[in-house]
This record gives C-alpha cells, sequence and structure tokens, in this order.
C-alpha cells in the first residue's frame, strides 16, 4: 500500500508500507533536486571526478538531498560512483533514485535492454557503484521497445518485494504504458522532460499522473542550459556536446528561442531575482509538478540553482511568462509524449 501526502506547498512525502510495517526511512520527493547525469562527463567538457564529489557535497549542503542518477550516467558507472564518494558517512541525508534499462555499447552508442535479467544484473552492479543495498526510487529508464513493458516491470516488482528498492518509477512512458506497468508493479513516480517551451506532457500524462496520485519529476527544466541566458547569438557547440544535434539549438529556431529568453530575462530582472531562479520556481509552480531535476557541474552552479527555493512568483509575473510562451508558440523538434 503506498500513501502520498503533501508537505508544504511541492514537496511530496512517500510513505511505503511493505508486508503491513511502515519503512523508517521515509522517501521524501522535494520540491528541487539534483539531476546527475551531467556528473558522467559525457556531454560536457572538462567534467572531472573531484568535480562531480563537489557538487554533489554541495547540493547536499544546499538542502538539495535527492540525487537522481542512472546505471547509465557514464560508460562506467562515473556518475554514480561520484555520488558514493560524496554521500560517504551522508547517507543518511540524501535519498538516491537511479533508474536501469539502457547500457553503453562499444562507440558509446546507448542501447535500450529491459529484460528481466539485465534489468536485474544492472540494479546489483548500481548497488556496488553506489556503495549501499538499497536504492530509494528505480526507475525503469525507458520502456524496451522489443518487449512488453509488464515483463521489465515484473523484474522491478521483484526487486520491489525482495526490499532492494523502496520505491518504482518510469521514466520516459507514455499514458498506456504506466497503465500496463503499473498492472504488474506499484507505480510511484514517473520521469519526463518539462520546462517552459516543451510542456507535451501537459494535455494528458500530467493529468493522469495526477489522478492516479504518481509523482511527475520533470528534466530539463532549463532546456539543456537554453533558459539560462547564458547563450550567446553565434553559440558553436562542439562534437563532444550533445546540444548540437538538437534543433532547438539549431538557426533560426535557435534565434526564435533566444528572443525568448531574452522577454523572460526583462521579466526576471523586474522580480529582483535570477533568469534561473525564475525559470526554475515557475516549473516548481506548476500543477502536477512534483520534483524538478536540475543539472549541474559545479558547487557555484548548484548554489546558484539553490536560490530558486526562496523565490515566490506572484500571478501577475506568472501571467506574463505564460503570455510570453503563448507568443513563443510551439517550437520545433518537440519530443512525442
Amino acid at each position: 500500500m503506498l500513501k502520498l501526502l503533501r508537505k508544504h506547498h511541492t514537496n511530496q512525502i512517500i510513505h511505503l508500507v511493505i508486508n503491513g510495517a511502515r519503512v523508517k526511512k521515509q522517501i521524501t520527493l522535494p520540491s528541487l533536486a539534483l539531476g546527475c547525469w551531467p556528473l558522467a562527463g559525457m556531454t560536457r567538457v572538462g567534467v572531472t571526478r573531484q568535480a562531480a564529489i563537489e557538487t554533489v557535497a554541495a547540493a547536499i549542503d544546499h538542502g538539495i538531498t535527492h540525487l537522481d542518477t542512472a546505471y547509465c550516467y557514464g560508460e562506467n558507472g562515473e556518475s554514480e560512483k561520484a555520488i558514493a564518494q560524496a554521500i560517504k558517512g551522508r547517507q543518511n541525508e540524501v535519498t538516491i533514485a537511479s533508474k536501469c534499462g539502457i547500457h553503453w555499447q562499444a562507440g558509446k552508442k546507448q542501447a535500450v535492454d529491459g529484460q528481466p535479467d539485465t534489468i536485474i544484473r544492472e540494479v546489483k552492479e548500481s548497488l556496488v557503484r553506489l556503495q549501499l543495498d538499497k536504492i530509494d526510487l528505480l526507475y525503469l529508464h525507458t520502456p524496451d521497445p522489443n518487449i512488453p513493458i509488464q515483463e521489465s516491470a515484473g523484474a522491478l516488482r521483484r526487486l520491489l518485494d525482495e526490499g532492494i528498492v523502496r520505491a518504482v518509477g518510469l521514466s520516459n512512458g507514455n499514458v498506456e504504458e504506466c497503465q500496463l506497468f503499473a498492472e504488474i508493479c506499484p507505480l510511484t513516480a514517473c520521469q519526463r522532460h518539462f520546462n517552459m517551451l516543451q510542456q507535451e506532457i501537459r494535455p494528458v500524462l500530467l493529468p493522469y499522473c495526477q489522478s492516479k496520485q504518481i509523482a511527475m519529476v520533470a528534466y530539463w527544466p532549463l532546456m539543456k542550459g537554453l533558459l539560462t541566458g547564458r547563450m550567446k547569438r553565434d553559440q558553436i557547440f562542439s562534437h563532444t556536446d550533445s546540444r548540437h544535434k538538437y534543433l532547438m539549438f539549431q538557426g533560426e529556431e535557435f534565434q526564435k528561442n533566444l528572443d525568448f529568453v531574452n522577454a523572460i530575462q526583462s521579466l526576471a530582472a523586474q522580480q529582483n531575482m535570477s533568469l534561473v531562479s525564475l525559470v526554475l520556481a515557475w516549473t516548481m509552480a506548476q500543477k502536477g509538478i512534483t520534483t524538478v531535476l536540475f543539472g549541474a557541474t559545479s558547487a557555484k552552479q548548484v548554489a546558484t540553482n539553490a536560490q530558486a527555493l526562496a523565490c515566490h512568483l506572484d500571478d501577475s509575473t506568472i501571467f506574463a511568462i505564460n503570455e510570453a510562451i503563448q507568443q513563443r508558440g510551439p517550437i520545433l523538434g518537440s519530443r512525442k509524449v
């Protein structure tokens, strides 16, 4: 049995009851959390192991204690390994979310594999990397198109029943996949991209999750750095930076997006807050969004993003932001939900 209780504004506390006994450690899904994909150093230049460790430590110091990682965050689990070092002696201060079902092949090619045996093996390896005996929240990273999702769900249900994980989620799934998954395994959280310009989940998936009391954890709130206001009109992304592949960072589409950034930058200045704080505060305030994940590769970035926790947007500011979003209109390269 699972209960979701609202705490303060947007936080959700997930109380797990297993075999009639309440688990001692409550799993808290806060309004703001650290997404640990950038710590792997695969899409950003110059991310060292020490920088990754310092980033996680800074997050905890700023009250960002939910850490979201994955088996495939790094060719050899660099993200999970950095987290393990950063949380030594502080394990009781954090909750760890990880994911399974994607791994790397030779040539840095991703492979989706939701086979039950693969899931069990990856989770056991993640536990070794993280130096933990349990994972607080485990997601299927993405549905495997080659097998029924119920088979993957069965493996996660087994891990849940064995107490190896405390709660289970589905990442990058649609409503039908959530429904099929939940037939086999209790579904606590759903993780999808969501930001000011990418709101594909709003019409269908978000209401579904609300109706089923499934937490929605949103990644890409800063649209892969676009909504930080730090990109230049003549920005060039290196071949090692994954952003060069996205239409949102190319040609006229990129220029239109920068026009939008300028518009909301003015709104942030009127509120005496940074653009990052405005964007994160707006995202946290959206109905149905439980947790917002932000990426960072330095303690300085963490400190900047954490300021959003103290920001409040009044109705007129939210209205002005929404008007700017409407004026921008649909972007190219939207992802199917």
